[in-house]
């Protein structure tokens, strides 16, 4: 087939995406199969091939990916349920001071979103906000911004949590160096983006905490003993430490050497976490009074949203899959050699657009790395390199979050803002992360 027709076929299953997601209300798992089997149609590929394809690309995706995100969540959980992230504000606050307590609420939201999803780290952090806002007399948006910085951030580029642990087994870039790029890119970026920001829009926005709120917040158990904020603070950093460190290994120790050995055993994904998961199980579980059956209760509990971002990763596998086997891929990378663009530009690009178009930062995150994969192995792309595109993929998918997006009305609702407001706090601040993240990502890829 001509390469015109390749190229209408990519766009067509693309906007088909969109369409499905937008509004048809399709699940994004299921609207991202099927307009993979609709673009291998579209490419002239045989079905058998599309199946085969389908089942290669899943299988391949999810077999690395299902078990990283199932027990990132279940590890998270384990902090949710026993007060870790508590713990974690509480103390920082105190050590901060009040006069600084921006400064900590975005090292917690940083930190507590490495293994705690954004939505649930905010609900559980939020009387904590109310409360410095009562007590101070200032906007909540003075506090909540560098809070909600944080958790953006490390939501978006730093691993275990599920949108770069997708994109990097997608793409196929190693962890280790995701998640030291995540950590360069995202500390200007929350800082920029939160204390700094929020400095200033609180001074434009006044928010106070909403009636609606206030009567559920009168039920909030705030008597339990919470756990230590070193305990939690060694389980968040541990297997970071880990899987940076059989990274580095790599790098800095001749192979066949015993410390490189072990350090890539215990600092693979699945060793680091499974640790670290078994850990949380005993510390926060048993040690602190759950039983058995509620350790398992809570660890079940925990797979639930997991499962839909699995197989929304297994569903952007298939749509990568068929892009190589098709040869679309192999077309996209001579014109994108062609262009000139830089690969960690095309793929901002790339993400900003899905992204602004249909709200999900996960279906924006997904779609994109199925996108550039192609089309960085027809340009060479590998090492280091690799993670910087997943860096500014997950930029390009935290731009200009807007009404399509649940976040903005998840934030809307418990800041008690108009859509105005929202727009001028919450969507500008995950703008400014963006485009720092971009940023840094673009520099670091002339060096790398």
């Amino acid at each position: 087939m001509s390469s015109s027709w390749l190229i209408f076929s990519t766009l067509i299953s693309i906007l088909l995406v969109l369409f499905l997601v937008m509004r048809s209300k399709w699940q994004a798992f299921v609207a991202l199969l099927f307009s993979s089997f609709v673009l291998g149609l579209l490419a002239g590929m045989p079905v058998s091939d599309i199946i085969e394809s389908i089942e290669s690309g899943m299988g391949g995706t999810l077999g690395f990916v299902a078990v990283v995100i199932g027990l990132g969540a279940m590890f998270g959980r384990m902090l949710e349920v026993s007060g870790g992230a508590e713990r974690l504000a509480q103390t920082l606050i105190a050590r901060f001071g009040e006069n600084r307590a921006q400064w900590a609420l975005a090292l917690t939201g940083f930190a507590i979103s490495i293994p705690v999803f954004l939505d649930v780290a905010l609900v559980i952090l939020i009387p904590i906000i109310y409360s410095l806002g009562k007590k101070t007399g200032r906007s909540l948006l003075y506090y909540g911004i560098p809070l909600l910085a944080g958790l953006a951030v490390t939501h978006s580029f730093i691993p275990p949590t599920p949108g770069p642990i997708a994109v990097s087994e997608i793409v196929g870039a190693d962890l280790g160096w995701v998640i030291l790029f995540g950590f360069i890119a995202g500390i200007p970026a929350t800082i920029l983006a939160g204390p700094l920001f929020g400095r200033y829009i609180a001074k434009k926005i006044h928010a106070v905490e909403p009636e609606y709120i206030r009567a559920n917040l009168d039920e909030v158990d705030t008597s339990r003993e919470l756990p230590s904020f070193r305990l939690i603070i060694t389980l968040i950093l541990l297997p970071l430490v880990l899987i940076l460190g059989n990274t580095l290994s790599g790098v800095l120790l001749p192979e066949g050497d015993p410390i490189r050995t072990v350090l890539t055993f215990i600092g693979h994904p699945f060793a680091a976490l499974l640790l670290v998961t078994l850990l949380a199980f005993y510390t926060l579980g048993r040690l602190r009074g759950y039983t058995k059956e509620d350790v398992q209760s809570i660890a079940t509990k925990a797979l639930e949203p997991a499962g839909i971002i699995i197989l929304i990763t297994g569903a952007g596998g298939v749509f990568k899959q068929v892009l190589i086997d098709s040869g679309i891929g192999e077309m996209l990378g001579s014109y994108m050699q062609g262009t000139g663009l830089p690969p960690v530009m095309l793929a901002f690009l790339i993400a900003s657009v899905i992204r602004v178009a249909q709200g999900s930062a996960t279906v924006a995150m997904i779609t994109a790395a199925g996108l550039m994969t192609p089309i960085i192995e027809a340009l060479g792309v590998s090492g280091p390199h690799l993670a910087l595109v997943v860096i500014a993929i997950a930029a390009g998918a935290t731009i200009a979050s807007h009404v399509n997006d649940s976040g903005f009305w998840m934030v809307s609702r418990f800041f008690g803002l108009s859509e105005r407001d929202t727009l001028r706090s919450w969507t500008v601040m995950e703008t400014i992360i963006a485009l720092v993240g971009f940023s840094v990502a673009l520099i670091l890829s002339f060096f790398v």
